[in-house]
Parts: C-alpha cells; structure tokens; sequence
C-alpha cells in the first residue's frame, strides 16, 4: 500500500510543479489544459486496459488479497508473490519460472499462505491391519511431531488421524489432519509421511499397492488340470 502511495503522489506533486513553474514564467496554461483535457480523453479511450489495470489493482491492494511473499494461484498461475503493483503482480515459481500478469486478468486468488494452514494427508494401509493399531501407531507418530523441538513450533495443533476415508480397490485409506503456521505445511506434510513410513516399517503395517494378475486363454483351468494330476 505504501509503494502504491508513494507513486501516485509523486504523480500528483509533478503535475501540480509543472503547472506552478509554468505559471510563475508567466506562461499561459488555460490552452494547455485544455489540450491536456482532450490529451487525457483520448488516452483514457486508448489505454482501457491499463486502466483496468490499475483500477483492479487498486482493489487488491485495498482489499488485502495477497502480499508480496505469499504462495497464490491467479490467472491460472501459481508462485510466490514477488511484487505487487497497482498494475502488475509478479509470481515465481517453484522452478524459478517468473510470471508477470496484469491485474485486470487477475478475477480471483487462491492464497495458500493466508493466517493457517493445515496438513492434509491421507495414508493407505492393508485390509489385513488392524484400524485401531494403526490408528494408534499414527497418533503416536503425530504426538512426537509435536513435541520435536525442530518442527512442533511450527504446528499450532498436534495432527491425528480423523477418519477412514475410503475402502480403496488396494486398501483402506486414512485421512490425517492437524494446523499448521502459514507456509509450513509442506515441510511438515513431508517429515510426516516418512516418520509415518518409518514407523509402519517397525510395527509391520503393510502399505499396499497395486498388484495385477495377467492370465493367457484357458491358463487357469490348464493349472487347475495339472494340480489335480499332481494329487492322483
């Protein structure tokens, strides 16, 4: 908002010194406003769309849509702001990609940076296992996140398992959820699932995946055949 201010200003201060100069040389300004009145009519017709820009751009600024460091997705593009504008914002990718967009193609922004965020992650596990255990070991896992001086500052609520969320072709699907500081979830979605993966490994909690069996013709009547000449 400050940046936006200061450049309007300035804006502002140098017509009215153009004007002052003009009139202190004794200069008649009267045809020259007028001409600056037409000048400015004709622009406006010609420069639609950077008015637009501006005019929108002044609305996410007032309206506190983003802020220069936040992650966003607008117009299609996702990144960290890097500047904004009254009539530019400017994102970077994660790949380092920079995207300059106008504001007038700016109609809505999805900020994932805003106040909280939260972990949101879901585990699959056997048909075979035990769902209380599981749920168990997960909270357990949950529970040392927290208390892990390096990342538990960064979570405002220990996550836990909330839910079984689906019965999958492959397995049964664990929805895990808990608050984070902006920006954090990422990072801590990530240390989870391998504390997670760690843990599963100890406690012998298979996670499936798929398997796929290929039969050729009549191969499962041929073997079902062969068995039965094995038991005579």
């Amino acid at each position: 908002m400050a940046s936006v201010l200061i450049k309007v200003i300035a804006i502002i201060i140098w017509i009215i010194a153009i004007v002052m100069v003009l009139g202190v040389i004794e200069v008649d300004i009267s045809p020259l406003l007028a001409t600056l009145g037409v000048a400015s009519l004709a622009l406006g017709f010609a420069a639609q769309n950077i008015i637009r820009d501006y005019l929108q751009g002044f609305f996410i600024v007032m309206e506190d849509w983003y802020r220069i460091g936040d992650w966003v997705t607008i117009a299609g593009m996702e990144g960290e702001v890097e500047t904004v504008s009254p009539r530019r914002t400017v994102l970077r990718e994660i790949d380092g990609t920079m995207h300059v967009i106008p504001n007038s193609q700016i109609k809505y922004a999805s900020n994932q940076t805003r106040d909280w965020a939260r972990i949101n992650l879901y585990v699959t596990v056997a048909y075979k296992e035990d769902i209380s255990h599981v749920y168990q070991v997960i909270n357990g896992v949950c529970q040392e996140l927290k208390d892990d001086p390096n990342f538990g500052t960064n979570l405002t609520t220990t996550p836990s398992a909330m839910r079984v969320s689906d019965l999958g072709d492959h397995g049964i699907d664990i929805c895990i959820r808990g608050y984070t500081k902006p920006g954090e979830q990422w990072g801590l979605t990530g240390e989870l699932r391998k504390r997670i993966k760690n843990r599963f490994d100890q406690e012998g909690i298979e996670i499936p995946w798929p398997h796929t069996k290929v039969y050729f013709g009549n191969t499962p009547e041929i073997v079902k055949g062969l068995n039965e000449d094995r038991s005579i």
